[in-house]
């Protein structure tokens, strides 16, 4: 029995050769089988993207919001780290805002255009009513020379960028070292001598950005200049101005009235169609002679000559040279507005008096206080030492500005408000004040608008501040309107306006 079980069930090596036992079928996958391990990776990629995604653009919000600390604890104390001389670190800033504006990585207010009580509380009307300012808070002349970042400071919170100064023909101002840093009282001293590309490559430059406008917008140039675009031709922005600084050639004789005048002609010839106020510098100190015609008789003369100049833009292609020179097939609207500005030395009763004379003589539309200063009096603190490279800094030859000019600013407002305000005739339109010099904060910005300014204008302040420098003085500004309950800026200007023609 047991041997025929074995021969039974035994094979034989050659059944084994002949018939191989068949390999089994791989067994289905499931679902679950085949997604696991990628379905794990692909959710561990999409967290990871989205993490990714939110710190970039978490850090995107901050780094370009001017509210952010680093732009006034970080970035300026930086800056003149690894630029000891004053003048690279300004070529580095503006060269920073031009190309991180162009990739759209620059620093801007979001605090404008959000629509609540406490945006409109600083919108002001400048000139009579034809300008509504978003804000009385502007850029002076200096920071952007040649007109190469004037949408990159509007985008700092600035109702009124101011560029140049401009003249005639391109000029190398003075030698270097001609800007020097005084950091303990946050100033400086500077006799760059209006170095400029010259008006003909600003207009090139002022046409080049406002063409770009029209075709970005689907606009041609005729609806801009006529208005129809609802934008100022010059700032391209509702609720701005951009003011257009204009100086005489350094080589040009002082003592020749006409051919100092026929200059600032041929600035406002190339210039005058892309501007909103057109300002007249008389008050550089590093330009010799250039003061000198702040006496009553050069400046009326010369600023007649401006003024009629400008109104040519706004008239027929006949009589008007501007707009043919500059390339433009139509004229605009309204010729742009005219200011000059002037020198705090000046400050005599005669020599206020002398220069208001001129202002109504010669139809300009307001004046701009304040310039740097030639005088080295009451800079600094009593109790406050400066380090020995400093004292020899601020002993150098040229005009100082910063903090320390401020109530010199507010004091020749005060003046030359109460002076405009006597000459004014009945019934007219009363002359705009613009004040430049030691601005800082929003209480002193306040305090220049109480005395009769309409725009607190900044220059050093963003030096050392930092880009957000506007925005602060801004939030500044309506934390003391709110504090005090006080009225809107706007009510305020307007009722010192009525004030003059009652």
């Amino acid at each position: 029995m047991r041997s025929s079980y074995a021969s039974s069930t035994t094979t034989s090596p050659s059944t084994t050769a002949t018939k191989p036992l068949p390999t089994p079928a791989p067994a289905p996958l499931t679902a679950s089988a085949s997604s696991g391990p990628r379905s794990g990776s692909g959710l561990w990629t999409a967290l990871y993207m989205t993490a990714l995604g939110a710190t970039l653009c978490t850090v995107y919000m901050y780094a370009t919001d001017t509210r952010a600390s680093v732009h006034r604890y970080i970035v300026p104390p930086l800056i003149r780290t690894l630029y000891p001389d004053a003048e690279d670190a300004h070529h580095f800033g503006t060269e920073a805002l031009r190309v991180l504006y162009r990739i759209g990585l620059n620093p801007r207010d979001r605090t404008e255009g959000v629509a609540n009580r406490a945006s409109t509380a600083l919108s002001l009307t400048a000139f009579g009513d034809e300008y509504t300012l978003s804000n009385p808070v502007g850029i002076s002349a200096g920071l952007d020379k040649d007109a190469s970042i004037p949408d990159a400071l509007f985008g700092l919170g600035a109702a009124v960028v101011e560029v140049g100064g401009c003249t005639p023909r391109p000029q190398d101002g003075n030698p270097r070292p001609r800007v020097f840093r005084v950091p303990s009282i946050e100033g400086l001293v500077n006799r760059y001598g209006l170095n400029s590309i010259g008006a003909d490559a600003m207009a090139s430059r002022l046409r080049t950005r406002l063409r770009a406008f029209a075709r970005t917008h689907g606009l041609r140039e005729d609806a801009i200049l006529s208005g129809a675009a609802g934008v100022p031709v010059g700032s391209l922005r509702p609720g701005k101005m951009l003011a257009v600084q204009l100086a005489k050639n350094k080589d040009t004789d002082e003592h020749d009235v006409q051919a100092v005048a026929d200059d600032y002609v041929y600035c406002v010839r190339r210039l005058a169609p892309y501007a909103d106020v057109l300002v007249v510098n008389v008050s550089s100190p590093n330009t010799p002679g250039l003061r000198d015609l702040q006496a009553v008789e050069p400046l009326t003369r010369i600023l007649s000559a401006v003024v009629k100049e400008a109104q040519k833009s706004a008239q027929s292609s006949s009589s008007s040279t501007a707009a043919i020179e500059s390339g433009l097939q139509t004229l605009r609207a309204r010729a742009p507005r005219v200011m000059v500005k002037v020198s705090p030395d000046e400050d005599q009763d005669a020599q206020i008096d002398g220069i208001c004379e001129a202002v109504f003589a010669s139809g300009v539309d307001g004046i701009i206080v304040g310039n740097t200063t030639k005088r080295r009096t009451d800079l600094v603190p009593g109790k406050l030492q400066l380090r020995s490279d400093e004292q020899r800094h601020l002993a150098e030859m040229g005009g100082y500005s910063g903090p320390a000019m401020y109530d010199r600013t507010l004091a020749l407002v005060s003046r030359y408000r109460r002076r405009l305000d006597e000459q004014s005739i009945r019934g007219e339109e009363a002359k705009t004040l613009f004040a430049s010099g030691g601005v800082t904060n929003g209480d002193q910005a306040l305090s220049l608008l109480n005395a009769g300014a309409s725009v607190a204008m900044v220059y050093t302040g963003l030096v050392y501040g930092g880009s957000g420098t506007i925005t602060r003085i801004k939030e500044e500004m309506r934390e003391k309107l709110i504090e005090a309950k006080a009225k809107p800026v706007v009510r305020v200007v307007t009722e010192k306006a009525a004030k003059v023609k009652a």
